[in-house]
């Protein structure tokens, strides 16, 4: 069993039609966890990989009557690589010995 989350914003408020729906959802074989924040107006869905895609989640939820606006990365981004160091400065020449 391999555990994936995937995060959708969605614009109006659910509908109490949707919220139940929503509700039914739960207990669809395979999503362990819903999370919503209504501030943030997110939701968060918890899965078994082996028995669901990210697709098949966001169909789900489209046809509960959430209106989804966009996918959101639940990763932070990679911080940019470290600027170049400057080239050293060549080895200066040997100097002579002084007999």
């Amino acid at each position: 069993m391999t555990q994936v989350e995937v995060m959708y914003r969605y614009g109006s408020v659910p509908t109490e039609a949707a919220t139940l729906a929503l509700g039914a959802m739960r207990e669809v074989y395979g999503i362990r966890r819903m999370e919503f924040k209504e501030l943030e107006q997110t939701v968060r869905v918890e899965y078994d990989s082996t028995r669901l895609t990210e697709a098949v989640i966001y169909q789900l939820l489209r046809r509960t009557g959430l209106d989804i606006s966009e996918q959101l990365a639940l990763t932070v981004p990679a911080p940019p690589p470290p600027p170049p160091a400057p080239p050293a400065a060549p080895p200066a020449a040997p100097v002579a010995a002084k007999v």
